[in-house]
């Protein structure tokens, strides 16, 4: 592969970087502000970690323009900082869903509406089955192991969307309201996955998705 090839590969998997930091932003504050007008917690979980995400997300961005620059595989500072950071922000973000789940599921709390976390769940499925398959294909172009692993690394985001997907349309279908709680749990367990996973990329795994 001459270097031109190379350098439209590296350029999309930025500009692949680059749009995910903004689609989480623009997910992140639509989530957050359905879920509290309506008291979903589900969805107002879920736009949480959409915020968490971005800080992720630029260390990504910033891991594809040091491997483009000097080809590296170990992570500088800079990465190791953001996943430290994005490591504790999941774990606080899992206490607080567990809490708010149990006091919901104990008061026995009904969302007012459910409707904006389907179509929200359904948006972000379509995008990021894209994201990965595009991410799949720039990593294995370039043999880059660490953007594949980020690419498998996506799929917790696809996971998560399938939680608030199922836990909304649960609620709209049944009115039972321990769905949104239970559905926030859910996105709970992924949250401290995805933290536990950072700090050990941070200590020098390539990724312990399991996915």
């Amino acid at each position: 592969m001459n270097d031109q090839s190379n350098e439209k590969l590296y350029a999309t998997a930025n500009l692949l970087a680059v749009l995910t930091i903004l689609y989480n932003i623009v997910e992140g504050g639509v989530s957050v502000w359905f879920g509290a007008a309506d008291e979903t917690l589900s969805l107002f979980g879920f736009g949480v970690d959409s915020f968490v995400e971005v800080i992720s997300g630029i260390g990504i961005w910033h891991m594809v323009r040091r491997i483009r620059g000097n080809d590296g595989v170990s992570r500088d500072e800079f990465e190791q900082r953001a996943l430290r950071i994005t490591g504790w922000a999941f774990y606080l973000l899992t206490a607080g869903l567990v809490v708010t789940a149990g006091l919901s599921l104990i008061q026995q709390h009904r969302p007012e509406s459910t409707t904006w976390g389907i179509i929200v769940s359904l948006v972000s499925i379509s995008f990021m089955w894209a994201l990965i398959h595009h991410k799949t294909k720039v990593g294995k172009a370039l043999n880059s192991q660490a953007m594949l692993a980020d690419a498998a690394c996506s799929k917790a985001c696809l996971y998560l969307s399938l939680v608030l997907l199922v836990a909304s349309a649960g609620y709209k279908l049944t009115g039972i309201g321990s769905f949104d709680a239970i559905g926030a749990l859910l996105i709970a367990y992924f949250a401290f996955r995805e933290g536990k996973e950072a700090f050990q990329k941070a200590r020098g795994l390539t990724c312990c998705c399991g996915c």
